[in-house]
C-alpha cells in the first residue's frame, strides 16, 4: 500500500487501528510502523524560490517520513485559491509554488508524507479553532493530515487525592483532538506535539525531573478515549534544562502510549535552551529508542545553528542523517538540502 485514499473518500471510511499501521508501514519507510522521522519544516526559515523544483521541500530525502509544514494559526483564515497570507504560515514564495513543491516531493518521494502543523510557541487562540479551514488548506496543498502543537501557557497541572495528575486544559485538549478528527476522518493522519515532561509525574515517573507547570500536562489526556484518534506523538525533549533526560522522556511516553512516538531533538537555535546534541549524540538517541518502535523528530529542519555552549553541537542535515543511521533506515548518506 504506497498510496492514499482520494480526499472524497476520507468522509466515508472509517479504518481500523491494523489499517492505521499499515498506512504508518506505508509513510515511513519499511521498519516498523514506528521507526519514521518527524521534521519541522520551518517556514520562516525557507530561502525565496523561482519554483518548486527550487524549495528545498522538493528535494527532501526519502527517509524524513514525516514533514511538519511549521506553524499554521489555530484560528487561520482561508477561503481558497492557495492565498497564505492569513494562514500563519511565513513561507516567501506563493501557496502555489508550496503546493506544487509538495506534490514534487510525492513524486520523487511517494512514502513521505506532509502534515499541517498548527499552533506552536507564537499561535495560541486555540478558542477561535477553525479546523474547518484548516483542512480546507490540508487538502488545497496536497497534504495528508494535520499536527497538533497546543502549548498553553498556563495548563494549571494539580496531583489529586489519588495522586493523578489533571490539567486544567485536559477537557480542551480532548475536545481540538475530536474536533479535528470529525474533518479529518482516517486515513488522514493525525498526530501531536507533545511537552517535555508532560509524561513525568506518576508512577516510576513521579520523582522525574525537572519539574515545570507542564509536569504531567499529556497524562489525562493520553489515558482518555480521544488519545484513540491520534496516530503519532512526537516528544519536545528539549528546552527543558540542564536536568533533562530525553531517554527518561520517552520511557515515561511508552508507559502511557503505546502508538507510534518520535523522540525529538532540537536544532542548536537562539530561542532554544536544548540539550543540544552532536551527530554522534542523535544517533545514539536513535538506537537506543528503535527497539522499543521509537522514531525521532528534529526541529527546526531549516535553522541554521547558533548561540549555544556546545561546539559540537550540528545543523538539521547533519543530525538528520545521524538519526536515519541510529534507526537502521536506508538512504541515510543523502542529506536534506
Amino acid at each position: 500500500m504506497t498510496t492514499w485514499v482520494r480526499w472524497g473518500f476520507f468522509r466515508r471510511f472509517r479504518a481500523d487501528r491494523v489499517f492505521l499501521l499499515l498506512v504508518l508501514l506505508s509513510c515511513c519507510g519499511g521498519g516498523t510502523p514506528s521507526h519514521v522521522i518527524v521534521v519541522y519544516h520551518d517556514s520562516w526559515d525557507e530561502i525565496d524560490a523561482a519554483g518548486p523544483a527550487a524549495t528545498s521541500i522538493a528535494t527532501l530525502p526519502g527517509y524524513l517520513g514525516i514533514v511538519d509544514l511549521a506553524f499554521a494559526r489555530p484560528d487561520l483564515r482561508y477561503t481558497g485559491d492557495l492565498d497564505l497570507a492569513r494562514t500563519g504560515l511565513e513561507y516567501i514564495y506563493s501557496g502555489t509554488v508550496l503546493r506544487d513543491s509538495i506534490a514534487l516531493l510525492k513524486q520523487r518521494q511517494p512514502r513521505t508524507r506532509v502534515l499541517l502543523s498548527v499552533g506552536g510557541a507564537a499561535y495560541h487562540n486555540w478558542r477561535d479553532l477553525n479546523e474547518t479551514a484548516i483542512v480546507r488548506l490540508v487538502h488545497d496543498l496536497g497534504a495528508d493530515g494535520v499536527d497538533i502543537d497546543f502549548e498553553p501557557t498556563r495548563p494549571d497541572c494539580a496531583v489529586g487525592p489519588d495522586q493523578a495528575i489533571r490539567c486544567r486544559t485536559d477537557a480542551f485538549w480532548q475536545t481540538l483532538i475530536r474536533r479535528f478528527r470529525a474533518v479529518l476522518p482516517r486515513p488522514a493522519l493525525l498526530t501531536a506535539a507533545v511537552w517535555s515532561v508532560g509524561a513525568y509525574g506518576e508512577g516510576q515517573f513521579q520523582a522525574s525531573r525537572p519539574r515545570s507547570r507542564y509536569t504531567g500536562f499529556m497524562l489525562s489526556v493520553l489515558r482518555s478515549p480521544a488519545a484513540s484518534q491520534l496516530d503519532l506523538l512526537s516528544i519536545d525533549a528539549y528546552d527543558a534544562g540542564p536536568e533533562y533526560d530525553p531517554l527518561e522522556a520517552f520511557r515515561a511516553y511508552r508507559a502511557v502510549w503505546h502508538g507510534p512516538l518520535a523522540l525529538g531533538v532540537e536544532v542548536r537555535r537562539r530561542d532554544g535552551s536544548g540539550p543540544f546534541f552532536s551527530s554522534a549524540q542523535a544517533e545514539m538517541l536513535a538506537s537506543k529508542v528503535a527497539p522499543d518502535g521509537g522514531g525521532m523528530m528534529l526541529y527546526p529542519l531549516l535553522a541554521v545553528p547558533e548561540g549555544t555552549k556546545n561546539p559540537d553541537a550540528e545543523d538539521g542535515r547533519a543530525l538528520s542523517m545521524a538519526m536515519c543511521r541510529g534507526l537502521g533506515l536506508t538512504g541515510c548518506e543523502t542529506p536534506p538540502p
